[in-house]
């Protein structure tokens, strides 16, 4: 099935998920020192919702997770601020131009620093396209499939440096994606640089009125090797939750 947008075709029956399923086994990633999610039949006394235990026609269950700790979610300014915001709320449009680039974070003094000098080479190397780049979707070297069951806690995995992130604000991306567990520092001492930076939070008790109410940060995605650097359409689709972020799945289709 194909589509025009801007003039731009799309495949419709080709999509690049880009998203981490959530399940509760020991193959879904972790972050954030908490265990792997729960999905669980309801039980009723001697009713079990499970249709293979032979007592329900139905199978019924319950599912405890956290979305910023249990693979690819999206998320608003709410996550940083003393007001509540909702994602809900943020994104009411769900179609974008975005662009994929693949970087390898630098080392830096133990850490390892995606920079706003690698950013604008990688950007700098894609075809630009006549209409505004709304995303940016970020993959980081080495591109192992172990990203999508990988345990994150106390590992200090790679960030983005508060330069990278202020760019990419004036660059007008409306919408980051990454395949980390947070555009920041694990251990940053509540600092969250880059958060503040690409949300232009300068408050996060009074909020400043030039904040970025309308843009999000997808993180813990993963984008296969053979998903090659260029322009795609980006469609973010999330779950209805009035909650600062929500389980997400970002597809890409081909331009």
């Amino acid at each position: 099935m194909l589509a025009k947008i801007n003039n731009f075709e799309i495949d419709l029956s080709k999509p690049i998920d880009i998203s981490i399923p959530l399940t509760n086994t020991d193959e879904n990633p972790i972050a954030w020192y908490i265990e792997k999610p729960v999905i669980e039949p309801v039980v009723f006394g001697d009713w079990i919702g499970k249709v293979s235990e032979g007592k329900s026609s139905t199978n019924f269950n319950n599912i405890f997770f956290n979305p910023h700790g249990h693979g690819t979610h999206t998320e608003c300014l709410g996550h940083i601020t003393n007001d509540f915001y909702s994602i809900n709320q943020s994104l009411k449009q769900f179609f974008f131009f975005a662009k994929l680039i693949t970087v390898e974070p630098q080392e830096t003094e133990g850490d390892f620093i995606i920079t706003k000098e690698q950013i604008q080479k990688a950007l700098s190397a894609l075809t630009s396209l006549s209409v505004t780049n709304e995303a940016l979707v970020i993959r980081t070297l080495p591109n192992q499939q172990a990203k999508k069951s990988k345990k994150y806690s106390n590992t200090n995995p790679p960030y983005l440096s508060e330069e990278a992130a202020i760019f990419i604000r004036e660059s007008e991306i409306q919408h980051l994606l990454i395949d980390l567990p947070s555009v920041d520092k694990e251990h940053d001492e509540g600092k969250l640089l880059a958060h503040k930076a690409f949300w232009n939070v300068k408050d996060t008790i009074n909020l400043n009125a030039d904040a970025r109410l309308n843009a999000t940060i997808t993180e813990m995605i993963y984008v296969p090797n053979e998903i090659e650097d260029g322009n795609y359409i980006l469609n973010l689709q999330i779950a209805s939750f009035e909650n600062d972020a929500s389980p997400s799945k970002p597809i890409l289709y081909r331009i």
